[in-house]
């Protein structure tokens, strides 16, 4: 990556509370279509090569095989705490086996792991049904799944949070391009916050409500 893409070195100190914003360059813009849901997986998808709060660079990803071992990556290796912040928990991305073996070794790590998802609208995953929807039937105590408040001015992004370091975020949902970061945690503390805000404000749907009970 050249120098002039990589993200600027936060200063933590009240004067330099906003970090510059990452640079992102789009790589042309397309109908993101999901795949149906399916019973079984062909096979297992590879996580990254990349060591939760060590790897400094930042990653760059448009494809969706590069998205999925990034995902994969940062669920593998969490141990603490977990925030999806997304539109309709993106199949393509999310409704995996992989995904749902990482967070459920995820969850039973510890009593103090958790992981909290936000969806914008959950009409599909309920309808559908969802490997994650059903883990959280399982592991209701330290897997919540909540709707984001329509009043509530909510962004037009997707991401996961991996404990203090982790970041993987889209910030066009109608692309599956990106980038992620596996150790930089003021810009993660600034995600943090805006994802804690939401989730404060946030209500349960009816629909996701009997689904799960």
């Amino acid at each position: 990556m050249d120098k002039q893409n990589a993200p600027v070195e936060a200063i933590d100190t009240p004067e330099h509370s906003e970090l510059a914003a990452i640079e992102f360059e789009s790589p042309g813009r397309f109908a993101v279509h999901n795949p149906e849901p399916v019973t079984a997986d062909a096979a297992q998808w590879e996580p990254a090569p990349f060591v939760l709060g060590q790897h400094a660079r930042l990653e760059r990803f448009s494809q969706p095989q590069q998205a999925r071992a990034h995902i994969l990556a940062l669920i593998q290796q969490a141990q603490r705490n977990l925030c999806l912040y997304s539109d309709d928990l993106e199949p393509w991305l999310y409704h995996h086996s992989s995904v749902q073996q990482a967070c459920t070794r995820f969850l039973l790590s510890s009593p103090q792991a958790r992981l909290r998802i936000l969806l914008r609208d959950p009409t599909r995953a309920v309808k559908e049904g969802h490997r994650l929807l059903a883990l959280s039937r399982r592991l209701s105590s330290n897997l919540h799944i909540r709707k984001l408040n329509p009043d509530y001015a909510s962004e037009e992004q997707a991401y996961l949070i991996a404990d203090d370091r982790g970041l993987f975020l889209r910030p066009e949902l109608d692309q599956q391009s990106g980038y992620t970061l596996y150790n930089d945690p003021a810009r993660v503390r600034q995600r943090q916050a805006q994802f804690d805000q939401a989730w404060d404000t946030s209500i349960t749907d009816p629909d996701l409500r009997s689904f799960l009970l």
